[in-house]
């Protein structure tokens, strides 16, 4: 490995050890099962913010969005539209919500323990029935974590990436294990500014090193239909999107609203005033994070012409930022060490997600299956306990989901994105602003959203294809219209919920 490789390797082993010192810190001041799944509800605007969209947008963020839009070109933004209205919307219409009726429903810690607190299950089905989702699709989402981090160091480093997926998979078990919400909670605003300061430098830079500037970007040589082609957001490639790809696209938003990972942020923030300047930073960061990350898939295109990734064994299209840094700071800047810190925005991005997936997967497996199934009497101490084992055990299960280098960043969060946001997104949204909403209709709900996702997604039905391929609709969209429909058939259908229970909607409803 030469000077400059050992280098930007210094400024991330920097990285990585303190992160592993916040996780010891955070070890000491957890003390019970609410510290360590919610930090005893105490979050600022600051910290709430930054965590809940740094664990929301992953390595695709500064990987397989610039991927997909250097490859296709700037009809890859509807994603990022959808993201957008989805975020704000969650934001302004889910959060102060959620946080007030997963207190007054039992002081729920949990998204299953908020369901079954939500609709009084006694026979705690919601609580098996939505931690069986969680784990089964937060097994994959991490998994795509763990492989963009692979794919960052081999690249990088010319590392393994067996070896790299290990480091990485280490690193995030260990302040995950430690220290809980707390130590993920403080690290993701760490990394959240990360990612923001790198998206926004990077693309800066590259553009004024970029000759002719702003005609070095619309001379876009050697893309798949032309210049004209590759920056219009109505193409997709060489032909004209349809309304189903770009409709495909905009459903990503609606994910947001079952995302148990985003929604304990929400739950957790100190009080109202707090969560009211959340908002405004949340979606500034968006803003500006989304924005770039498209930026750079633009501007990478003509930076690092005449190379083009994904071509005659050059990297894969997903790795334009990591190549437009490695270009800038180490061949015409001479600052690795400052590009080492930049791609440690790239690790940010992955680890920040990875680490709150593998807490809400550790919480309803400790918590709500655990607790509730297992040793009803574990104190607080046992429970943290398993919860750490958990950890451990879906470190080791997603690390040999993610064992193929060749598998799809893109394709692993676009399944886990839409199995979550059409089990939990429909029943999230009407257990808070629909009263009749009732026991029958939260199990048919979930059930119906998570199977429609791995009937559409996984399971060839037509002539040798599944459902999403041949018609070219995301599953999300289908999983949560038929998610949201059977929740209102079956909520009907049934018995109404207890005049307990909408009394205490009606409370939630009625407070400021």
């Amino acid at each position: 490995m030469n000077s400059t490789k050992m280098i930007i390797l210094s400024a991330f082993a920097a990285y990585l050890l303190l992160m592993i010192v916040i996780g010891i810190v955070y070890m000491k001041k957890t003390k019970n099962s609410e510290d360590y799944f919610l930090g005893g509800r105490g979050l600022n605007a600051w910290v709430a913010a930054l965590s809940a969209q740094a664990s929301d947008m992953s390595g695709w963020l500064l990987m397989g969005l610039p991927g997909a839009i250097y490859a296709m070109g700037t009809g890859q933004v509807w994603i990022a539209v959808g993201l957008f209205i989805g975020t704000v919307f969650n934001w302004v219409c889910i959060s102060g919500r959620l946080r007030k009726y997963t207190i007054a429903a039992n002081n729920s810690l949990t998204i299953p323990a908020y369901f079954e607190n939500r609709f009084r299950d006694k026979k705690k089905i919601l609580l098996l029935v939505s931690s069986i989702v969680i784990v089964v699709f937060f097994l994959v989402y991490t998994a795509s974590a763990l492989a963009a981090g692979g794919k960052l160091f081999n690249t990088v480093f010319g590392i393994d990436y067996h070896v790299a997926l290990a480091v990485g998979a280490a690193v995030i078990l260990c302040y995950t294990f430690m220290g809980g919400f707390m130590a993920v909670c403080v690290t993701d605003f760490i990394q959240g500014t990360l990612m923001l300061v790198g998206l926004l430098i990077v693309p800066i830079i590259a553009y004024f090193m970029l000759p002719g500037n702003l005609s070095g970007i619309l001379d876009q040589s050697g893309v798949v239909g032309g210049s004209a082609s590759y920056l219009n957001p109505l193409m997709n490639g060489e032909r004209p999107y349809t309304f189903v790809e770009i409709f495909s696209q905009l459903a990503w938003g609606l994910g947001y609203c079952g995302m148990p990972h985003i929604l304990t942020r929400f739950m957790a923030v100190k009080n109202e005033t707090e969560l009211k300047k959340s908002r405004v930073i949340a979606i500034v960061w968006d803003i500006l994070s989304l924005g770039a990350a498209c930026f750079i898939g633009v501007i990478g295109r003509a930076f690092l012409f005449p190379e083009v990734l994904g071509e005659n064994g050059a990297a894969s299209s997903e790795s334009v930022f990591i190549e437009m840094i490695s270009k800038l700071f180490t061949e015409n800047l001479a600052l690795p060490f400052i590009g080492g810190l930049f791609l440690c925005g790239i690790l940010a991005a992955i680890m920040s997600t990875a680490d709150s997936q593998l807490l809400v997967t550790a919480s309803a497996v400790s918590e709500d299956l655990y607790h509730s199934f297992i040793d009803k009497k574990a104190d607080a101490k046992k429970i943290v306990n398993v919860s750490r084992g958990t950890v451990v055990v879906v470190s080791i299960l997603a690390f040999v989901i993610a064992w193929n280098p060749n598998s799809s960043i893109m394709g692993l969060v676009s399944n886990a994105w839409a199995g979550l946001g059409s089990a939990f997104g429909p029943i999230v949204l009407l257990s808070l602003f629909w009263r009749r909403t009732n026991l029958a209709g939260a199990i048919a709900g979930i059930v119906s959203g998570g199977l429609t996702v791995i009937i559409w997604d996984y399971i060839p039905l037509m002539g040798g294809q599944t459902l999403g391929s041949a018609t070219g609709l995301y599953s999300l969209a289908v999983g949560f219209a038929i998610s949201t429909l059977m929740i209102v058939i079956f909520s009907l259908a049934t018995k109404a919920p207890s005049k307990e229970i909408t009394e205490e909607f009606d409370r939630v409803a009625a407070m400021k």
